[in-house]
């Protein structure tokens, strides 16, 4: 899933994993890592994937044989403890819409061999939140 700019507080920014991902990618590849120690997603989260997430045009960097599904879980103010994985962007503009402060995980999920990858951390503030607030 997408999001603009907009969305975003503006004092506090998004949170990158790439980094991490290269290096344990690294680790993989050179025999360091075992395959099965990072293809072992959550079957809800590769359920998510299947039926929720967001196609991308990266393919996965595990099997490389599918591309990876984008999977976007929600955390904060009135939601489960388990998050709420968002489909749209009107899960989002209705968040934005109660005045709270929401965190917004983007995990990566390959459908076939399991691997999975947080990518970002997203802050989403609503409208009603002023900076004192904060």
């Amino acid at each position: 899933m997408g999001f603009s700019v907009d969305m975003l507080r503006g004092d506090i920014g998004v949170v990158d994993h790439q980094l991490s991902r290269r290096a344990l990618i690294n680790e993989v590849k050179r025999g360091r890592v075992s395959r099965d120690s990072v293809c072992d997603a959550h079957p809800e989260l590769i359920r998510a994937a299947k039926h929720l997430g967001e196609p991308s045009k990266t393919v996965c960097p595990i099997c490389e044989e599918v591309n990876v599904v984008l999977v976007t879980y929600v955390f904060g103010h009135g939601l489960p403890s388990h998050g709420k994985c968002v489909t749209d962007k009107k899960d989002i503009e209705k968040l934005q819409r109660t005045g709270h402060e929401y965190a917004a995980y983007v995990v990566e999920a390959c459908p076939e061999c399991r691997w999975h990858h947080l990518l970002r951390v997203l802050p989403i503030a609503g409208r009603g939140r002023s900076r004192a607030a904060r």
